[in-house]
């Protein structure tokens, strides 16, 4: 799918958008629930987490090299399983791609609202879909730089994060480097029931296969942003929540969905922790971003096919050659 230059998405811009699409911040916001339900051992959650979205992430990255198309799972099971498997797969996926994007533009709105209450959920709701759907509908070139640099804030916000949570265990008299990973109270029940939330955090890493057709050698950069997006995403989600279960030991806590609220505030200061969720805002509209990209690809290529009806859903318009029909439904249903 040609932008208004012939330019394409490289390896770099695949992976930033697979990452920007699980939001690097996501791991601190669901730290609290995923720590109390593993009774404080946080960081195994997350690595168990990583080991199985991985075997997933292989099977993508064998099928999206054989065929490099932005049909993702709906082209695969068509392709594999048959044009009726295919259907189902695709209306399911379909349906999750749509859903999505709605999520996030709320989430986004909820965490804008709770920094700036004078602008009430539904205004910021609606400015959040109006300004990323300019955005995207711009074209793919104005998209993967915007993406690129809200990314690369998001990640150094959490990696400032990171490093206070450094200086405030570096203050504590004794710490247990391995009670994170694993302590008295940990069963292997635990464990399992954490790991399948912390799971939860990479939704959506298969979105990159939906850019088949805009990456410079698809069937060599696609295979390896997929299994980039969720190496990385997972090393950093790890890394994340041990230092986090590190500041605070065990899986106890006063409310375990505000929890990174309060850890903030103990490790850095109250403006720290309006800081930390001013970064959760940033990741969120990158968030919003590619996931709007990822949905209106997927709804392209359905109309291409023939699922959908292709005198709408099929056709790129203007310079930037870009499904603007695909993108204002989207916005519309949001």
């Amino acid at each position: 799918m040609p932008d208004a230059t012939p330019a394409k998405l490289s390896l770099t811009s695949l992976t930033v958008f697979g990452l920007a699409y699980m939001c690097p911040s996501l791991a601190m916001v669901i730290f609290g629930v995923i720590s109390e339900r593993s009774d404080g051992i946080a960081p195994s959650a997350f690595l168990l987490a990583t080991g199985a979205m991985l075997l997933s992430a292989l099977s993508y990255a064998k099928l999206s090299r054989l065929f490099p198309v932005s049909g993702s799972a709906y082209y695969y099971a068509k392709r594999l399983l048959g044009p009726g498997c295919g259907f189902v797969v695709g209306w399911a996926v379909l349906l999750a791609y749509l859903f999505m994007p709605m999520v996030a533009w709320l989430l986004q709105s909820v965490f804008l609202n709770a920094q700036f209450p004078q602008v009430p959920t539904w205004g910021w709701l609606l400015i959040n879909i109006g300004l990323t759907t300019a955005v995207t509908v711009s074209g793919m070139t104005l998209t993967d730089r915007l993406n690129k640099v809200l990314t690369v804030l998001s990640v150094a916000l959490v990696l400032l994060f990171i490093g206070y949570c450094l200086r405030y265990v570096a203050g504590q008299p004794q710490v247990g480097f391995t009670l994170p990973v694993w302590n008295e109270h940990s069963t292997l029940t635990g464990l399992t029931a954490a790991a399948a939330i912390a799971a939860y955090s990479f939704l959506g890493f298969d979105a990159v296969t939906t850019l088949a057709e805009e990456a410079e050698q698809p069937k060599r950069d696609i295979p390896r942003a997929v299994l980039l997006v969720i190496s990385v995403g997972g090393l950093l989600f790890t890394a994340v929540a041990y230092l986090m279960q590190l500041s605070h030991p065990g899986g106890q806590f006063a409310d375990p969905e505000t929890a990174t609220y309060a850890l903030s505030i103990e490790v850095g200061g109250q403006f720290f922790a309006d800081f930390v969720n001013l970064g959760g805002i940033v990741a969120g509209f990158a968030s919003c971003l590619a996931v709007q990209v990822s949905a209106s690809r997927l709804l392209y290529f359905m109309g291409r096919e023939g699922v959908l009806p292709p005198r709408y859903f099929a056709k790129l318009q203007g310079r930037a050659r870009t499904p603007v029909f695909n993108l204002l439904l989207i916005a519309g249903l949001g």
